[in-house]
């Protein structure tokens, strides 16, 4: 079964392009392009138009990749976004995961990293690459440091901590089970356990708060 994108761009020409590159690859398919978020919510109103991940231009006119961002967070967090950008600027990169993007890639990336942004979404939740990473961690380790958090002071399990360092790690839920001796449901329920323990939404930031504490 294909995994179902839609590619939300302004630039007809750049839409077009991206959806014959992808044509090619095995696992996905494009299901219809739009010019803005606008356009999007309109084709979401019905169900069969939902994908499994969103390609998601930064910058767009009427309803921009910010402000698309958010309202799939909101309405659809089912729904996977990865974003594409002109820029490798701070700003945009930070702004679109806090409004929550599980990806960042510019527009110059070559296809074959393209598709394997794609499939580590589709299996692991998120795909940054390396020069993002660095801002992200970096971005999000210097806010914690600046907040009286409580929550390097919780009482952690040695089998939650096992957990979180395997978060970041680049294996998929099913390795870490694998790796745990332990069921995919029982991963999920530390997972879980965590996010709320820690009021930790993603995986990126489980792994950001992993690397904070020194665990990594």
């Amino acid at each position: 079964m294909k995994h179902s994108i839609v590619i939300v761009d302004d630039h007809i020409l750049i839409a077009k392009a991206l959806g014959s590159i992808m044509s090619n690859f095995t696992d996905f398919q494009v299901l219809y392009e739009c010019e803005n978020g606008k356009e999007l919510q309109h084709k979401f109103a019905s169900k069969d138009n939902i994908p499994s991940i969103v390609l998601l231009d930064v910058s767009m006119p009427v309803m921009n990749g910010f402000e698309t961002s958010k309202w799939l967070r909101e309405s659809h967090p089912n729904v996977l976004v990865l974003a594409l950008s002109m820029q490798d600027d701070e700003e945009s990169l930070i702004r679109m995961i806090k409004n929550g993007a599980r990806g960042y890639l510019l527009k110059n990336v070559s296809p074959a990293e393209l598709e394997k942004a794609l499939k580590t979404i589709i299996n692991n939740g998120y795909y940054y690459p390396e020069w993002a990473s660095s801002i992200v961690f970096s971005n999000m380790m210097n806010s914690a440091s600046n907040e009286n958090s409580t929550s390097l002071s919780l009482d952690l399990s040695e089998r939650e901590k096992e957990f979180l360092k395997l978060c970041i790690t680049d294996m998929s839920y099913k390795e870490m089970s694998e790796k745990m001796f332990c069921s995919p449901r029982t991963i999920e329920s530390y997972r879980n356990s965590l996010c709320e323990k820690l009021n930790i939404k993603t995986r990126v930031g489980l792994a950001v708060y992993a690397i904070k504490t020194g665990l990594d």
